[in-house]
């Protein structure tokens, strides 16, 4: 727990991405918990608050969890396409217009 609770910054990526057993949940609760008002968590997630009790296993944990980081905290709200999506489809986009754009057909 000292190795989670040391850090000025802790980051904690894709939260939601699978769903947590029991004691994770319980250990991040815990985390979460030690450095409340202490130091700082940066939280990214694809999930919304309201689904977090699903992702915990544990509406109480979740609701636990939530009033601790929403205090004193910045949301921020990314809306849009996936930067991984977009880069995709401007290679396809790129690869489309090379083969069939360009080109004239062989006499």
């Amino acid at each position: 727990m000292r190795f989670f609770a040391g850090p000025t910054l802790l980051i904690i990526d894709e939260l939601g991405y699978l769903p947590l057993p029991g004691e994770a949940a319980s250990a991040l609760f815990q985390v979460v918990s030690q450095r409340y008002l202490k130091t700082s968590i940066i939280l990214t997630t694809n999930r919304g608050v309201a689904s977090w009790g699903e992702v915990l296993g544990d509406t109480t944990v979740a609701a636990a969890m939530l009033d601790r980081l929403l205090h004193r905290s910045v949301v921020l709200n990314l809306d849009g396409e996936s930067y991984r999506l977009r880069d995709h489809h401007a290679k396809n986009d790129t690869l489309r217009h090379a083969t069939t754009g360009t080109r004239r057909p062989l006499q």
